[in-house]
């Protein structure tokens, strides 16, 4: 146990903290960090540095190289800085490097220096320049704070999500402030600034002075400032070599610490570790390290070379150009749980897995869980991974992120053993990781199109989740529009092959595709595509060579662009539809006659060239029945547009004139048994009995007589049915007596025509208490037919 606690350090009575290497490292820095300009993201992320050449008292001679580094030194990129000079580095939450530019450009970098994007700060920020820049990380994601040369002060919450804001002015600042940070408070980025012994805190509206509890008098001026890691406590180092650590809120005071040293220090961090009640800030100069909290002692190291300071959820990263060390507070309960170090956790789950044995009913979950945890914290701690994360942090920052951070360092086999070692399931750990590797994969121009696809298909095969049409798309890309091609054949679903076919430009191939699926919807998105992409002439080709892709957008034609229609029939010399479509044309799209007969002689004329000759006839005779429409509608009035021909002799009868009714009828040929229909009819609607008993004796009647019956009998005149039953031929005799109502003449018919289905017709409509003598008279011709 003694050699154990030998690197406590007590802080008062209740508190020890410990410092331990974390890494030798062997990065061979060819600068000293005070020349550079240096981030080191938290959570063991990596180190980027850049020589700071833009000094005033420095001359830049050579262009500087940007280099990134693992948390163990091992190098990840390097590159000649090309752009303008650089103000401050910084990480983002998803560990990308952004680099603040003099003139408010923000250069984005990738773990291995590839460049992502850029943005810039605003106008106002390009034409004063950049002092001093701050990246800050919230709820919402990672932000950029500037001070201009104006002394003014420009922020972006989320550069995911660029909005810019311009803080107020502060009275009276004429110079740059002494010291300031960015502070999250209620979701709201604020900042924080001193000016000489005054303090200001700046929302997006106003400009608010703020007083600090319980601050020791005599301060001219505050020299830095430090925001815990949770952004709950806030930390001040004045002119006097106080310290004062209160709630990031100004409501409450923490303690206050004299630390007799006046000059500036170079960095000033928190020092805390989750649910702990212990607060300590850590306070580094050139030579001398610093550990205060609340009490009147304090905990000093001796620094022999120039170091960085990076906060952490529960400590402090301290890395030189040789050690990488880590400095936390040991937790209270560390003799009996796992501690920070996963190494000498392993040993304790050691003791522990012996010590288990004698004890009853122990859950073994918990104790299982945390060998898992504790072994990929060693694993990812190895120095060429290089991702010094403690279980605290672990638990923050949780498995799906730690193995992004692994795909993201192209640490593809290790992510994929944490993956099956936690049997996490495939869509979330195996298939996600394999899609990246596949992604960086498709990058490596010195391999052929063909064996990186041959080499990604191998790999992955059918696995779940894994969605090739998104490799192609990082391969398109990367300027790699064949390989793309190739990689969408091994994609299943049409609805993902289609529409980066369409971003490539491979609209007829994406046609193909389409219509392979089966799938209108995606058919129709692709012509309608193709039709703005391609001249009319060879757009129409492309469909004649695709008979379902044709026949779909004529359809889609038919209801949205009837001129494209007729279009792709004449193409097509497809003279039996394009008659059709003048046909329709000339009842939809023409409003005066002269325009539907002129359609409707077009429509004629295509259906001569397709050699219909019925259709061409009716046509004609359409067109002749609209003129003479037209010419009743003048001279008689009445509406006969658009009415048939039959339509148009009963309304010529219903109106009285029979004798154009009839030269109608002889010039369109209506039989004459139809004829008297129509006139039958309309005589009967006008109840013109007279008129009807003239037309019945004007000639024989072609249709017979019984439907003269049949329609006084449905008007409901009993009367005149009885003059037209008498003249009703035999065969339709009995019938006819029958509609009038007169069963027992019906009946003597029936007999005298020996006729069973007669006698039968006339049994039915008889009625058993009034005819009652001709059921008997019937029976008895029945049964002496019987006996012949």
């Amino acid at each position: 146990m003694d050699c154990y606690t030998a690197n406590w350090n007590p802080l008062g009575d209740s508190a020890f903290y410990r410092k331990y290497e974390l890494y030798s490292m062997d990065w061979d820095l060819k600068e000293e960090l005070r020349d550079c300009l240096v981030a080191a993201a938290p959570y063991g992320g990596p180190i980027a540095l850049l020589r700071n050449l833009w000094r005033k008292e420095k001359a830049a001679s050579v262009r500087p190289v940007l280099e990134i580094y693992s948390a163990s030194g091992m190098p990840l990129a390097s590159l000649m800085w090309k752009s303008g000079p650089v103000v401050s580095l910084g990480w983002s939450a998803e560990e990308e490097l952004l680099c603040v530019q003099e003139d408010g450009v923000v250069l984005v970098y990738g773990l291995h220096g590839d460049f992502r994007r850029h943005f810039s700060m605003g106008n106002e920020v390009l034409q004063n320049r950049v002092l001093d820049a701050r990246i800050f990380h919230t709820e919402l994601g990672s932000g950029v704070a500037i001070l201009t040369g104006a002394h003014r002060f420009t922020l972006s919450a989320n550069v995911s999500d660029l909005k810019l804001r311009r803080m107020p002015e502060v009275p009276g600042l004429q110079s740059a402030p002494s010291c300031w940070t960015t502070l999250c408070r209620d979701r709201v980025a604020h900042i924080l600034l001193a000016v000489g012994p005054d303090l200001y805190l700046l929302d997006h509206a106003t400009c608010s002075p703020v007083t600090l509890p319980g601050l020791a008098p005599g301060v001219s001026s505050f020299l830095q400032m430090a925001v815990s890691f949770t952004s709950r406590h806030l930390a001040l180092f004045t002119d006097t070599g106080y310290i004062w650590m209160g709630t990031a809120s100004f409501k409450e005071k923490l303690c206050e610490f004299n630390c007799n040293i006046r000059a500036p220090p170079k960095q000033m961090v928190w020092c805390s570790r989750p649910r702990s009640k212990e607060r300590a800030v850590v306070v580094a100069w050139e030579r001398r390290l610093m550990v205060v909290g609340d009490t009147p002692e304090s905990i000093q190291f001796v620094l022999d070379e120039d170091s960085y300071l990076v906060p952490e959820l529960d400590g402090v990263r301290i890395f030189s150009r040789t050690t990488h060390e880590f400095l936390h507070e040991v937790p209270g309960e560390a003799l009996t749980r796992a501690p920070g170090d996963p190494g000498q956790g392993l040993l304790g789950t050691t003791a522990a897995s012996f010590g288990k044995c004698f004890l009853d009913r122990f859950p073994p979950d918990s104790f299982v869980r945390m060998c898992q945890d504790l072994r990929i914290l060693n694993a990812i701690r190895d120095y060429h991974i290089g991702i010094p994360l403690t279980y605290s942090q672990y638990k923050q920052l949780t498995i799906q992120v730690l193995l992004d951070r692994l795909v993201l360092r192209r640490l593809y086999p290790l992510a994929i053993q944490i993956c099956e070692y936690l049997r996490l399931p495939e869509v979330q750990g195996v298939s996600r990781i394999l899609a990246h590797w596949a992604c960086y994969k498709v990058q490596q121009k010195d391999v052929s199109d063909e064996d990186v696809a041959r080499a990604i298909n191998q790999k992955l095969g059918d696995t779940p989740g894994v969605s090739y049409s998104d490799i192609a798309a990082r391969a398109y890309g990367c300027g790699r529009t064949e390989l793309a091609i190739k990689l969408l054949e091994y994609e299943p679903r049409s609805g993902e092959q289609v529409p980066l076919l369409l971003k490539m430009k491979r609209s007829k191939l994406a046609l193909s595709k389409a219509i392979e699926s089966g799938d209108t919807d995606l058919v129709f998105t692709v012509l309608l595509h193709l039709k703005n992409e391609l001249n009319r002439g060879d757009f129409f080709m492309t469909l004649r060579n695709q008979p379902m892709a044709l026949s779909l957008y004529r359809q889609f034609c038919k209801h949205q662009e009837l001129e494209t229609l007729k279009d792709l029939y004449n193409q097509d010399d497809n003279h039996q539809e394009l008659g059709s479509f003048h046909i329709r044309a000339s009842y939809t799209a023409e409003e005066h006659i002269e325009g539907r007969v002129a359609a409707l002689q077009k429509a004629a004329e295509a259906f001569n060239k397709a050699k219909n000759d019925f259709a061409a006839k009716a046509t004609e005779d359409q067109m002749r029945l609209l003129r003479l429409q037209r010419c009743l509608e003048d001279e008689l009035g009445g509406r006969f547009l658009d009415l048939s021909v039959h339509d148009t002799v009963t309304t010529l009868i219903l109106g009285g004139h029979n004798k154009r009714a009839e030269q109608v009828a002889r010039d369109f040929r209506i039989p004459d048994k139809r004829l008297w229909w129509l006139k039958l009819t309309a005589l009967a609607d006008l109840e013109d009995w007279e008129e009807l008993e003239k037309f019945s004796k004007s000639k024989k009647s072609p249709i017979g007589y019984l439907p003269f019956v049949e329609i006084c009998m449905k008007q409901h005149n009993k009367y005149e049915a009885k003059k037209y039953a008498s003249r009703v031929g035999p065969e339709q005799k009995v019938k006819a007596l029958l509609l009038v109502g007169d069963v027992a003449q019906a009946a003597d018919v029936a007999i005298e025509h020996r006729n069973e289905a007669e006698m039968s017709l006339v049994l039915s409509h008889c009625t058993g208490a009034t005819d009652g003598a001709t059921v008997d008279k019937i029976q008895r011709a029945r049964a002496q037919a019987q006996k012949k």
